[in-house]
């Protein structure tokens, strides 16, 4: 009898009317934040999309960018969700906090180079300062970018290995594929050589290949002779190649040359080639 009379002392009509209130309202706020964020979601698609048209952005940036908009509002509304359902079922969330405030403390300090990674990551993206498959030199390292993250920026050297390089640590960048690089190719040549003989086959080889190499934006243009730093006398051809394209080029001239001037007889010292 005594625990029929416990169970007797609570108004179940009350506490049946309290559970169902307090259910719709957390199936009503769940509803809510799930609209909002989906709703927030697609405008955002749609206005990358927008964005990448109108400013005919890289594809990765644009997939990047989007990505990093999607996760801050979907993390800042499931905060605000877990604040919001705590509140509504009576918990002190005020308290927990100031109880945890070591924790966090401690959570905050680890997690602070985290921060610094995808802060940095996002400056590096929104103002275009390297993209997929830009030929880059970050602090001593010098490679092909292959993916650009919110943590991480990964290079692909020149041997094969794969760099991966936390974002907060990029300070200075070196981008080698922003415009077309000229190159000065520096044949060292001696004080009898016959400059006028040199310049024609140098010309007749240039005019040449330019025809037939897309990837030769101009017309080699000799620049005649100068010195170097320790005196040896040089005759230099300015190259505009493609991006990227750089060495494949270089070869490619001196491939030509080389022959023209032995057949030619003009005699070029043993070091022969400096490349500016």
């Amino acid at each position: 009898m005594s625990k029929l009379n416990l169970f007797a002392k609570f108004d179940w009509d009350e506490i049946g009317t309290n559970i169902l209130t307090k259910g719709l309202q957390l199936i009503l706020v769940s509803v809510l934040f799930y609209l909002i964020n989906f709703i927030g979601q697609k405008l955002i698609s749609k206005g990358m999309d927008r964005y990448s048209r109108l400013e005919q952005t890289s594809t990765n940036r644009s997939q990047t960018l989007k990505s990093l908009l999607k996760n801050i509002l979907r993390y800042t509304l499931l905060l605000f969700y877990i604040y919001t359902i705590l509140s509504m079922i009576g918990i002190p969330v005020g308290t927990l906090v100031a109880s945890a405030g070591v924790a966090s403390l401690a959570i905050g300090l680890g997690a602070q180079g985290f921060v610094n990674d995808v802060v940095t990551g996002f400056f590096i993206l929104f103002e275009q300062q390297f993209q997929v498959d830009d030929f880059v030199k970050i602090a001593e390292v010098s490679g092909t970018v292959v993916a650009v993250g919110l943590r991480t920026t990964e290079l692909r050297g020149t041997d094969g290995t794969l760099h991966y390089i936390p974002n907060r640590n990029i300070t200075i960048v070196s981008n080698f594929s922003r415009g077309h690089r000229q190159q000065i190719i520096s044949l060292n040549i001696t004080a009898e050589t016959d400059l006028t003989q040199l310049a024609q086959i140098l010309e007749t080889v240039n005019a040449r290949l330019y025809p037939q190499t897309p990837e030769l934006l101009a017309q080699p243009q000799l620049l005649g002779t100068n010195t170097t730093a320790s005196g040896n006398l040089v005759y230099q051809i300015l190259v505009t190649p493609q991006q990227g394209a750089e060495l494949p080029m270089q070869r490619l001239l001196l491939d030509h040359y080389l022959p023209a001037l032995q057949e030619a007889g003009i005699k070029l010292p043993r070091n022969i080639i400096q490349l500016g």
